[in-house]
């Protein structure tokens, strides 16, 4: 290793290893402000108990104007004191337990039930208890029991979705969001004081370092890829230092989705960039990971351009990623903020798109779902006028027009390879594990039907949206929209495409959602595989089976035994990244956009078409 290397190395984990510490630096005060302002900002009722409740509570905890330097000990702390206030807030608006007990009594004579509307009029004099009380518990009205038990049962788990109503309405919702606003409001001290210096020492100098350690590496290897050594590595061999990077890409995706409050000590870091592109605000723990997106991209993509110089296909489209990542995903939706005072419709990602964009039709981003107003049903309302008119049109002609038209042309490789985000990431971050993609037939079924499982998901959720959309009912064949909707989001929008797509690069592959997950993937899919221009082609007759392009194949294809009996490559699967062509030392594949007709089919006797196996015509 070079000292050059040494030094890099050295430099990049440096500012890895502060980065990490400064998770343990932190200070952290609740303050009479803070609490004002994350509890009170509008000043109606609700709001001004909840501040008065968590005043007073914390006052009596000592934990007002405290300083924290444990973030474990401010968290436990204050998540008492937010407890005991919506347990406070409870009993003064909450259905108590000894006017449950009442209505209880009154609706229970001689063994039998009687409850109505007329009961608990009489028992609960609170005019919105009462309401509350017949939203939950009207379809009990008049009805025979079995048992006084069933009834009790039933009653008794009303009462509890009451509370939860009231505590919802009225008291404080302990969700990620809420508490990672509430720690980093009440963050200051040295990281605050020091945001840039630090900055630049934990993101610009580990990169400097990491691109000292990449670049002579892959300037002084050979162009391309060669059988050298990358299975005999422990960093690329799921080894133990593969095991190491997987394990901190899942963790940091697990943190980030579900428990961002704390890594706030990273997001202040970059309050002042923020406010520099944004025109002011407060970062969120979303711009740290758009940060570390487009310097992951930037500094792997420049170990890219260099590992692959022989190759213009590879290096443009490299370029193009990069550039689409940078302006599209993340600049772009920054500065239509900025243009729009804020406003969350405006953050757009131009080249994103359903079913990539599940969220793209949600209530309350871009579109606001129809409801019902004084007896009439109003909507739905569109938000941000003929800028968001706009945006809703390119987002439905982009994937009901654009998506066939464009891979009918290129291939679903013009977005996968030279324009997706999750792609970019794939081949520049995952470059190194690319190979590590099972080829196995196994897999390969596995595959189809997982991401084609997906997709059908993705519209099948789709649908209900739509239909709450414009009917302004929250529910369709007895499935809730807000369930579904937040059921995907957790389980392919945040499980798959983050924790298992992204962490399991070192593990299984660089391609793991966009061979098993991604929606977008599977539609473009389709497309490709049954009316596209695309194929790679292939000179069976100069093959040396070598296997380079089967090995960092990241989509799993067994891409020799095509090359051995000649057969194009037509697989709904295929990116087009073109790595294959780039490895092979005899130049055996070209990616093509050529006629319809016999892209399938080669000199090889036998044909693998759309229909199954044949023999050639002509025979």
């Amino acid at each position: 290793m070079r000292v050059i290397q040494k030094v890099g190395l050295f430099i990049f984990l440096g500012g890895i290893l502060s980065l990490l510490s400064l998770l343990t630096l932190g200070e952290y005060k609740l303050s009479d402000s803070v609490v004002k302002n994350q509890f009170a900002k509008g000043g109606n009722e609700a709001e001004v108990l909840r501040y008065n409740t968590v005043l007073n509570l914390a006052k009596e905890a000592g934990v007002l104007d405290k300083v924290y330097t444990n973030q474990f000990s401010f968290h436990n702390d204050v998540s008492d004191v937010i407890e005991k206030a919506n347990n406070q807030i409870l009993d003064v608006k909450g259905f108590s337990s000894v006017l449950s007990g009442k209505l209880k009594d009154a609706s229970i004579i001689k063994g039998k039930v009687i409850y109505n509307e007329a009961v608990v009029n009489s028992i609960v004099k609170d005019v919105n208890i009462s309401g509350l009380i017949g939203n939950h518990t009207n379809w009990m009205y008049g009805r025979e029991f079995n048992a006084v038990d069933e009834f009790t049962g039933h009653f008794e788990a009303a009462v509890e979705s009451i509370n939860r109503s009231i505590v919802g309405n009225y008291g404080i919702k302990a969700s990620s969001s809420s508490w990672f606003s509430l720690t980093k409001a009440c963050s200051q001290g040295f990281l605050i004081d020091n945001a840039i210096l630090l900055s630049i020492l934990c993101f610009l100098i580990s990169s400097l370092g990491a691109l000292m350690y990449i670049v002579p590496q892959v300037k002084d290897g050979p162009e391309g890829i060669k059988n050298n050594g990358i299975f005999l590595h422990a960093a690329t061999n799921r080894g133990w230092i593969g095991v190491i990077i997987g394990t901190f890409l899942i963790v940091f995706y697990i943190v980030l989705y579900w428990f961002p409050y704390y890594i706030v000590n990273w997001v202040v870091l970059l309050d002042p960039l923020y406010s520099f592109i944004s025109g002011g605000g407060s970062a969120s723990q979303w711009f740290l990971y758009g940060v570390l997106y487009c310097l992951a991209m930037l500094v792997m993509g420049v170990r890219m351009i260099i590992k692959y110089r022989h190759n213009k296909y590879q290096i443009i489209r490299t370029i193009s990623v990069i550039g689409f990542q940078l302006g599209f995903a993340f600049l772009i939706p920054e500065i239509m903020m900025r243009l729009n005072d804020g406003a969350s419709w405006a953050w757009v990602d131009f080249k994103n798109m359903w079913p990539l964009d599940y969220d793209f039709f949600n209530n309350g981003g871009l579109i606001n779902y129809a409801k019902e107003e004084a007896g009439q049903l109003v909507g739905p309302t569109i938000n941000g006028g003929k800028i968001g008119l706009s945006i809703l049109i390119w987002g439905i002609v982009l994937f009901v027009i654009g998506v066939p038209l464009m891979v009918y042309f290129f291939g679903k490789r013009w977005y996968c390879s030279w324009v997706c985000g999750c792609g970019g990431l794939a081949e520049t971050l995952g470059d190194p594990f690319r190979h590590l993609s099972d080829k196995s037939l196994g897999a390969w079924k596995i595959e189809r039907w997982m991401i084609h499982s997906v997709l059908v998901f993705s519209i099948f959720m789709t649908v209900i949206s739509l239909y709450t959309m414009f009917t302004g009912v929250w529910s369709l064949f007895g499935i809730e929209t807000a369930v579904i909707q937040k059921t995907y989001g957790f389980l392919i929008g945040s499980v798959f495409s983050g924790v298992v797509g992204t962490g399991f690069y070192p593990l299984m592959g660089n391609r793991m959602w966009c061979r098993f997950g991604c929606p977008l993937a599977a539609y473009l899919g389709l497309v490709q595989r049954f009316k596209s221009r695309f194929r790679i082609t292939t000179n069976g007759g100069q093959c040396i089976s070598c296997g380079n392009c089967s090995t960092y194949c990241e989509q799993g294809i067994d891409v020799r035994a095509y090359a051995q009996k000649g057969q194009n490559i037509v697989r709904s699967s295929c990116v087009g990244c073109g790595v294959c062509a780039a490895v092979c030392p005899r130049g055996v594949l070209k990616l093509e956009n050529g006629p319809e007709e016999k892209r399938i089919s080669s000199d090889n006797p036998i044909v693998i078409g759309n229909d199954g196996v044949s023999l050639k015509d002509d025979l």
